[in-house]
């Protein structure tokens, strides 16, 4: 048994950072959707609940950017071909964890990194968070106006749909996200009382305990 390291600092920072303003922009989210404050406090509160959903709404595009410069920057286990299934042995591990997953086979498929599933699943959250990025800013230079910046953030989809169209898509993101990291966490527990390689604390430290010869 041998300890590699697998998640870069970078990668680890942009995780946690994603995780508190996902909470973040979904509890604020909910308030901006449906205060439940009346009166002057409600006009007070919604300021608030809006500067703080704007703030994290930034922290997480941040996190994002850098964290897809990462599959081009980063090492072996952080790369774009770990998220996109290319090869033949990505491919073969995809099929294998799904087959895996949908109970027709007995053992998890090896993988230092992301399973080729649990990538491919992670490329297309990533895809989910650049259109919750693109509607949410769309919705901020509805709100506040603003330049060009927040058109090439954004804006420029007001002019395919309505704001309340692009509302819509935002909020059910938001329900999606939400479900991903309730799924996201089972499976880590799961996995890692399954291969007993220091999954869960490896996002803390970057290093899992793996066996010899892997």
């Amino acid at each position: 048994m041998s300890r590699v390291y697998v998640w870069e600092f970078p990668v680890r920072v942009t995780h946690w950072l994603l995780v508190l303003s996902i909470i973040v922009l979904s509890v604020t989210g909910f308030y901006i959707g449906a205060p439940f404050l009346n009166g002057d406090a409600d006009t007070l509160m919604m300021a608030y609940m809006r500067f703080v959903h704007f703030v994290a709404a930034f922290v997480f595009t941040v996190c994002v950017v850098v964290r897809m410069y990462w599959w081009f920057a980063g090492n072996k286990y952080a790369r774009l071909n770990q998220f996109i299934p290319t090869t033949k042995e990505r491919i073969e591990n995809t099929v294998c964890t799904g087959m895996f997953y949908a109970f027709c086979r007995k053992d998890l498929p090896h993988a230092p990194g992301h399973t080729g599933l649990a990538g491919l699943s992670y490329f297309f959250l990533f895809c989910l968070y650049i259109v919750e990025i693109v509607t949410g800013f769309a919705m901020y230079k509805e709100a506040m106006g603003g330049g060009v910046l927040w058109t090439l953030m954004g804006g420029w989809s007001l002019s395919i749909m309505s704001v309340a169209y692009l509302r819509l898509i935002h909020h059910c993101i938001m329900w999606v996200i939400g479900l991903f990291v309730i799924a996201h966490v089972y499976i880590s527990w799961h996995n890692d009382l399954i291969e007993r390689n220091g999954l869960i604390s490896s996002i803390f430290s970057g290093y899992k305990n793996m066996e010899d010869g892997h």
